[in-house]
């Protein structure tokens, strides 16, 4: 496999399983082409004929019901043949769950119209694109082993070789080592260009099937803002959690000590005045550290500086607590919106915490800067790398949240450093 892989891609290409997949799919395709072209324009010529009689209503609605059924058949080919997976469009249900309903839904369906025009454009397609595949494999494959085979024409055709030109008086045949040698060549010019001849045909049945058998730009926006409104919640409610753990164990762990430490003082003030002035010199420590673990909850929340100042500031006030040297340089025209604000800042604060806890780098790099109508952050580090999106990490959360508001975050980082973290923001002023 290894020395295969070696060969030139026009030497690979007509024995790759990729080809005779492909060419499985055009053979395949044109007598099912022809059946759902012949059913779906009987069925809905039908349908629409009788349309001024309520027959013509439940025929036209099973018609495109059918083609569904055929796109169904589609799918799974391409699928199966060409590794192109396309969703299924959305199911069409009725209001009332009633026949009637259900083929008023069939009808006003978008997805069940394509089904038809798929039907009826790739047939002419589907005709066009076997017979040139057929037509160069068959030519192709032939011409270049002729001189395997050339031997059935004296021994059971009773003439010297392929017949080029023949009349009355004259003919000429293939037959000589040279001619012979020179067939075999262009018999090989057909099998090297062959599957790439294919390779561009299925190209377009690929287009007719993402394009007309899978559901509609609008339905993939509808579940895509679905899936990032579930992000959202799951986010926000993991926040919350966080939040109140961090009161429970830190904050509020500490203002409970201090009331103990308050009541042993106030007992001991009038007994022990030494002692009692211990325990409140002790319970000034503890309002200290609450109040400084409150204060890094908030500014972890959303810190006031953020607000105030805006990226440049609250970022720089991130890095001057990291424990690595960070360089931090803010490129912006104006200040985005809030929200995606907030985002940005929590997005960079996490992977310098990253960077903190896990690089090993001794240097870090952020840069903010607006392209169009994007807001771009990058982290970068010199630490040891092999930084994975994938399995669980933080990085996959962090990329759930970017991608709950149409962003979108790359990491590369190879094995040995240095990893650059890229993320791209929607800019909403």
């Amino acid at each position: 496999m290894a020395a295969s892989h070696r060969l030139p891609a026009a030497i690979r290409a007509p024995f790759e399983a990729r080809t005779w997949r492909a060419f499985l799919y055009v053979l395949i395709g044109l007598p099912l082409s022809v059946l759902w072209f012949a059913l779906s324009v009987s069925f809905v010529s039908a349908g629409a004929g009788l349309l001024i009689t309520f027959l013509g209503v439940p025929i036209l609605a099973g018609a495109l019901g059918m083609c569904r059924g055929f796109g169904a058949v589609e799918r799974a080919r391409a699928r199966g043949l060409l590794g192109l997976d396309v969703a299924a469009p959305e199911p069409v249900r009725g209001r009332t769950g009633g026949a009637l309903s259900w083929m008023g839904a069939m009808l006003k369906s978008g997805a069940s119209w394509r089904h038809l025009l798929y039907a009826v454009l790739h047939m002419p397609w589907a005709v066009f694109s076997f017979s040139v595949t057929v037509a160069l494999w068959t030519w192709g494959w032939s011409l270049f082993t002729y001189p395997l085979w050339q031997w059935v024409f004296p021994a059971w055709v009773g003439q010297d070789g392929i017949q080029l030109y023949g009349d009355a008086n004259h003919s000429f045949y293939l037959d000589a080592p040279f001619e012979i040698a020179v067939t075999s060549a262009i018999g090989l010019a057909f099998v090297l260009i062959g599957p790439w001849v294919l390779r561009g045909l299925v190209s377009v049945d690929r287009l007719l099937v993402s394009g007309l058998l899978g559901p509609s730009r609008l339905a993939s926006r509808v579940t895509e803002l679905e899936s990032d409104r579930g992000v959202v919640v799951d986010t926000a409610a993991a926040d919350l959690r966080r939040i109140e753990r961090d009161l429970h164990d830190g904050a509020q762990a500490r203002l409970a000590a201090l009331a103990m430490d308050l009541g042993l003082a106030k007992e001991k003030l009038a007994r022990d005045p030494q002692a009692a002035a211990v325990l409140v010199d002790e319970a000034h420590g503890e309002v200290k550290l609450a109040l400084q673990e409150l204060r890094d909850l908030a500014r972890g929340i959303h810190p006031a500086v953020l607000t105030d100042r805006g990226l440049d500031a609250a970022l720089s006030a991130v890095a001057s607590r990291c424990s690595v040297p960070v360089s931090v340089s803010v490129d912006l025209p104006s200040r985005p919106a809030p929200a995606i604000e907030g985002i940005a800042y929590f997005t960079v604060s996490e992977l310098l915490r990253n960077v903190t806890l896990h690089s090993g780098a001794r240097r870090a790099w952020v840069d903010v800067w607006r392209t169009d109508d994007r807001l771009l952050l990058q982290v970068r580090d010199d630490g040891t790398g092999g930084a994975r999106l994938s399995g669980g990490t933080g990085l996959s959360g962090l990329s759930e949240r970017v991608g709950a508001v149409d962003g979108v975050l790359a990491v590369d980082s190879p094995t040995g450093g240095p990893t650059t973290v890229t993320v791209e923001l929607p800019w909403r002023a």
